[in-house]
Formats: structure tokens, C-alpha cells, sequence
């Protein structure tokens, strides 16, 4: 009986997540909550899950409010922005060159993990530039989501915030095994660019028509800041804004001190330098406060949900009765199965959906053969980070096609294919690393 509610439980949850009618929050809470009082747990048992599962994750969504904040304070001053300008300048006229700069800018970009703002700050950019050299604009959107999501594993990005509220694993722990995956996923990445730039050079010198679709009409000249980005830019600063960001990554991969106290340290040098004066500090933080809110909001509904699963016992019902139907020699590879398909899972699950609702169910079928947690976060991230910007539960792949112009079936027909490769080189690499 409590496997079946456990199971009708997750369901609910996956599907309410998937179809997207509400907030995250809302299905984290409430659904988990229904499930524990139809196995028969009473007020006073669900508090102590309650507790048990907020104190898993109260480091975790303090790490992700200030974090957001943080960066989100870097991207008001200017700081990636000439970097990102220059590149593009440079590029001009060459295909090859176009194409690998536009990795490069797309991981660049996605250095303060937020999917919105990779696709505002390039997008306008890079796309005026494709139109003149009559470059497919899908190609230009397939290589800022393989860099966003290699950028993606990085702490403060999400899915590793996600995967450490499950575990209980502290992230940045998480994070240093994936460096050296992140690191080969560059090279890659870089490489894939200039072959698929001379594919599309080869492609414009035939006369061949791309898949580029109808473009919309755009300005000819390099997306410029608006006034109010003016203002907010601090250009004779930019070196004191680069050496903080330094330090800060710098301090995150030591763990000289807890990752939210990091952001926390960061968030002030970067008020002070930048806008001094109590007023200025307040708006800086009020623009970006529904962001951080948002995803911190989410990680301790997440933290409820997992306390209640935990404390009821469903997620072990589940994964004794699933181990004893699955055969026993899948049963300790259930999470390098999942990793492999991992990325067309992108199609068919959420984010929240595949990190609250099957991470935690196959964490518990692998854990009794002796399956470390961290292996199989990592399985199951790097068999599907790499598309989470072909997913069509992502809001910021929705944004990125409207300021493009391009349509999401057409998008997931140019990238799929590239896309699934390239996640499971990164794949068989992790796996040659010894990370499973």
C-alpha cells in the first residue's frame, strides 16, 4: 500500500510539474503532504519530516538567493559585456570564426546560470550577424544551448542545487569532480563549432538553403544597452568587478568557506564598490529579488517534499518492490541506463520533474548495490544537462525562440541529433573518469 501511494504520489507530482499550470512550489508542497496523510501519518509525524527535510536544504537555497543576486549585480555593471561585443566584432565575415565565437560567447554568457539572461544578452547580439552572412540562426541557437548547458553543472546554474537538495551532498563537493567533465566539454565544444562552421561555409557557398525557416526583421547594427543599462554600467570598474569574480570562484573551488557565505561576501563587495549609498544597494537587490526568491522558494519546497518522502518510508517501498521486478543485473546499473537516455528525457520531463521525481527513486533501487548518491547524480546530469535548452518545459529556450524568430520543432530537428552525441561523448568520458 505505501508503494502504491508513493507511487501516485510521484505521479501526480511529475505530471502537475510537467503540465506547468502552476508554480513549482505549489505541486512540492501540497501533493507529498496528501500522499503522507493518505498513508496515515498524522500532523505531529509530518512536522518532524517537514524539519528533517528544510534542514537538508536551508545552506542550498541561501547559497542560491545570494548567488543569483550576485551575479545578476556583475551583469548590471557591464562586466561580460565588452568581452562579448569585442568577440563579436571580430568575428566579422568568417563563418568558422562566427561560429566558434558564438560557443565561446554562449558560455561566457552562462557564467551567472540563468537561461534568460544568456539568451537577452547574445541573441540580440549575434543574430544581425548571422542574417548578413546568411548563416542559419538554428545553428547560432544549437551552439549557445551546448555551451549554456555545459555551463549549466556549474553550482549556482540549478540542476546541481537540485541534485544537492536530494542527496544532502554540499554542492560545491558535487561541482569539483564535474570541472574536469566541464573542461573536456570546451574543447569539444570548440571543436564541434568550427566543424559544423565550415559544414555551414560549405552550405552558403553552394547556394543550398539552410533550415533557417523565415526570419523576423531585426536592427542591422550590434544590439546596443538600452539608457537605463547605461546608467547601471561601471566601465572605469571593470577590473575591480573581473578581480572579484575571480576571487570569488577562486574562494568556491578551495571551500574556504561555505558556498553561501561566499555569495554572501561577494553580494556586499560587489554593492559597495559598485553602487555605494543605502538606496542604490536596495534597488540592485529588489531587481533581482524575485529570481533568487524564486529558485530559493523552490529549493525548500523541495526540501518539504523530500523530508516527506524520506520520513514515510515511500521512496524505500518504492525501490524494494522495483528492485525485486527488474532484473538483478539491471538493477545496479538503473542510473547509467537513465543517464544514456537522459537528454531526449528533456522532451518528456521538466527539470523538476526529472531531479524531485526520478532522482530520488533511483537513488534508492541503486543504493543497496552499493551505488555511491554522487554517482548517480552524475549519471543522471550528464546524460541530460547538455539539453536542457531543447527542452520545451524550459522558459528560457521559449524566450531565446522569440527573440530569434524560430520555431521549436524545427529547433529540436537541427539540434537533437548534435545534441544527444555530444551528451554522450561527455558521457563515455565521465564514465572513463571513473565518475559512475
Amino acid at each position: 500500500m505505501l508503494t502504491l501511494i508513493g507511487l501516485l504520489t510521484i505521479c501526480s507530482l511529475v505530471v502537475l510539474l510537467l503540465i506547468g499550470r502552476m508554480s513549482p512550489v505549489l505541486p512540492l508542497i501540497v501533493v507529498p503532504l496528501l500522499g503522507a496523510l493518505a498513508a496515515g501519518f498524522g500532523p505531529e509525524a509530518i512536522s518532524g519530516f517537514f524539519t528533517d527535510g528544510i534542514g537538508r536544504v536551508t545552506a542550498i537555497a541561501t547559497m542560491f538567493v545570494f548567488a543569483i543576486t550576485f551575479f545578476g549585480v556583475l551583469q548590471d555593471t557591464g562586466l561580460f559585456r565588452p568581452l562579448i561585443g569585442g568577440m563579436v566584432r571580430l568575428t566579422r565575415g568568417n563563418v568558422i570564426a562566427v561560429t566558434v565565437a558564438t560557443a565561446i560567447i554562449g558560455m561566457l554568457a552562462h557564467l551567472d546560470g540563468a537561461g534568460a539572461t544568456t539568451f537577452l544578452l547574445t541573441i540580440p547580439a549575434l543574430l544581425p550577424l548571422y542574417k548578413q552572412l546568411r548563416m542559419s540562426p538554428y545553428l547560432m541557437l544549437l551552439l549557445l544551448a551546448l555551451g549554456a548547458g555545459i555551463f549549466n553543472m556549474l553550482p549556482w546554474a540549478g540542476p546541481l542545487g537540485r541534485a544537492s537538495a536530494v542527496t544532502g551532498i554540499e554542492v560545491t563537493e558535487l561541482w569539483r569532480p564535474l570541472i574536469t567533465i566541464q573542461g573536456v566539454g570546451v574543447v569539444l565544444l570548440i571543436a564541434l563549432a568550427a566543424l559544423l562552421g565550415w559544414r555551414e561555409q560549405r552550405r552558403i557557398a553552394a547556394g543550398k538553403a539552410g533550415d533557417e525557416g523565415v526570419l523576423v526583421e531585426t536592427a542591422s547594427d550590434l544590439h546596443e544597452p538600452s539608457a537605463e543599462e547605461r546608467e547601471l554600467e561601471r566601465p572605469r570598474l571593470l577590473w575591480a568587478n573581473a578581480a572579484l569574480f575571480l576571487a570569488v570562484l577562486v574562494s568556491l573551488f578551495s571551500g574556504v568557506l561555505p558556498a553561501g557565505y561566499i555569495f554572501m561576501i561577494g553580494l556586499c563587495l560587489a554593492l559597495l564598490i559598485n553602487y555605494p549609498g543605502g538606496k542604490a544597494q536596495m534597488q540592485r537587490i529588489a531587481a533581482h529579488a524575485p529570481a533568487a526568491l524564486s529558485m530559493g522558494m523552490i529549493i525548500l519546497a523541495a526540501g518539504s517534499m523530500l523530508g516527506i518522502f524520506t520520513g514515510t518510508g515511500m521512496l524505500t517501498s518504492i525501490a524494494q518492490d522495483l528492485a525485486g521486478v527488474l532484473p538483478a543485473s539491471l538493477v545496479g546499473q538503473m542510473h547509467i541506463v537513465l543517464g544514456l537516455f537522459g537528454l531526449p528525457m528533456e522532451l518528456l520531463l521538466s527539470t523538476d520533474a526529472y531531479y524531485f521525481g526520478l532522482l530520488p527513486v533511483t537513488l534508492e533501487v541503486v543504493s543497496g548495490h552499493g551505488v555511491e548518491p554522487a554517482s548517480v547524480v552524475y549519471a543522471l546530469i550528464i546524460g541530460n544537462i547538455i539539453g536542457t535548452f531543447i527542452s520545451p518545459f524550459s522558459p528560457a529556450l521559449w524566450l531565446a525562440l522569440g527573440l530569434a524568430g524560430l520555431d521549436l520543432g524545427r529547433h529540436i530537428r537541427y539540434s537533437l541529433w548534435w545534441m544527444w552525441g555530444f551528451s554522450l561523448v561527455l558521457f563515455g568520458a565521465a564514465w572513463a573518469l571513473g565518475l559512475f
